[in-house]
């Protein structure tokens, strides 16, 4: 993806570019030199002055010309990966040009949150942003490539680039620099675990999924006949079980019902949400929340998200509506890996303001850090007019006994206690402010 980068960006980000080591003085002493050898006769003068204007001269034009007909091109083996996999990173350089390059210099902007395998990236002062640099020596018409190892070991979206290559004459008495606003991003899942491993019943964990009422049928399932009643239509009458019954008998079909599921994920953890947050358990709380919706996408359900965080570079929340799209799990992972930790509201009100949109047979499970007596009451609330709940805390010691019916199903997670792997859960780095990542969730979920 291809950003247009201002002067002042690229001065910012990689400070004053076409830095020369050329000093005009040369020039006035090889014209000095002149009448000098003129006076005294002496003709080697001439010969330095001459070598010194035809070297300058070239070695202008060498610059001018050296970044040319040369691309970049960062190539990522995966764009998509869990946290602890290993990403495969090539750079490739082309010099489509006659003029073979003596020495050129590649500076990259790379985030600090993921360390490179034998390799080093230079801190910079914008804070998780750092630069890796390394140098080329390319022929002519010639393609060069190399290969580098990245390990993820935390969730988010990573963005690589923008490039500055830095070329020049082969003396390096000037120098000539080229940014390329060339993007990729790499988007880092939250880890995954069993729900049986976070402790989880193994049968029907989210509750019974059976539907207690018919909602729709299924034309092609008949279970049965009865009587014909007045609200029936004519298509479904079973002419041969009437014929032997000698009165009117309608088919009955199996009732079906599509079975969603909500993943709504408190970002607060703590009850006043502007006293800050505390990274560790958001991190372990979206981790249980991307472990429910695997198992959801793999007991079919129709899966969605929602979250009192915020889209990076946008104030709205995080909202992906139950869907029959293939991809529905890559976008709700995806949709994970972006929640940061500012909050837009409680979680109570996204619950109530959100449950009226949903289908009405939708699992709503909410995922918390905390349990407040506000949350508790929107639950209460919910369950009374018909919803089917669970919550999932993560509190070591709950702070308020959980007072909701027996109906909601209530699991007591102590975050201290939960399997995952705490050196991959740290907070992911800050956003740029320059650029917005790519989301494809934040457009809906239909």
């Amino acid at each position: 993806m291809a950003l247009p980068l201002s002067k002042g960006d690229c001065t910012r980000w990689f400070g004053p570019a076409g830095l020369r080591m050329f000093n005009k003085a040369w020039i006035n002493l090889a014209i000095l030199l002149v009448p000098i050898a003129l006076i005294f006769d002496a003709p080697a003068l001439l010969v330095i002055s001459a070598f010194l204007i035809t070297s300058v001269t070239l070695a202008w034009w060498w610059t001018r010309s050296s970044l040319k007909a040369v691309s970049f091109e960062r190539a990522l083996g995966e764009r998509r990966v869990f946290p602890g996999e290993i990403v495969n990173l090539t750079l490739r350089i082309a010099n489509e040009k006659l003029l073979p390059l003596g020495w050129l210099s590649v500076e990259d902007r790379w985030s600090l949150a993921l360390p490179l395998q034998d390799g080093e990236i230079f801190p910079s002062p914008s804070g998780q942003i750092g630069f890796f640099r390394t140098a080329f020596s390319v022929r002519w018409f010639e393609r060069v490539g190399r290969r580098y190892q990245i390990r993820c070991t935390r969730r988010g979206f990573y963005p690589f680039g923008p490039v500055r290559l830095r070329s020049g004459d082969i003396w390096g008495l000037f120098r000539q620099d080229q940014v390329h606003g060339n993007l990729d991003w790499l988007i880092v899942y939250p880890q995954v675990l069993p729900l049986e491993a976070l402790g989880f019943p193994p049968k029907e964990p989210l509750g019974e999924t059976k539907a207690t009422w018919r909602i729709f049928e299924d034309p092609s399932r008949a279970v049965g006949i009865r009587d014909l009643r007045p609200e029936d239509g004519f298509r479904r009458i079973h002419w041969k079980a009437s014929a032997r019954r000698q009165q009117l008998q309608v088919k009955v079909f199996e009732p079906t019902t599509s079975k969603n599921l909500v993943v709504f994920l408190n970002v607060a953890t703590f009850e006043r949400y502007w006293e800050g947050t505390r990274p560790l358990l958001l991190e372990k709380a979206i981790a249980v929340a991307a472990s429910i919706a695997s198992h959801g996408v793999e007991d079919r359900f129709l899966l969605g998200l929602m979250a009192n965080g915020s889209i990076p570079h946008s104030d709205q929340s995080i909202k992906v509506l139950p869907s029959r799209r293939p991809d529905q799990l890559a976008r709700v992972l995806e949709a994970l890996a972006a929640v940061t930790s500012f909050t837009t509201s409680t979680l109570e009100a996204l619950l109530l303001a959100e449950s009226p949109r949903l289908p009405w047979g939708a699992t709503l499970v909410v995922v918390t850090a905390l349990v407040t007596e506000d949350l508790l009451s929107a639950l209460v609330r919910l369950h009374d007019v018909g919803r089917r709940l669970v919550l999932v805390s993560l509190e070591d010691e709950p702070s308020c006994p959980y007072s909701v019916p027996p109906e909601i199903l209530v699991y007591h997670l102590p975050a201290s206690e939960l399997p995952f792997d705490e050196s991959l859960l740290g907070e992911p780095g800050e956003w740029e402010p320059e650029v917005a990542p790519p989301l494809r969730f934040a457009g809906g979920g239909e």
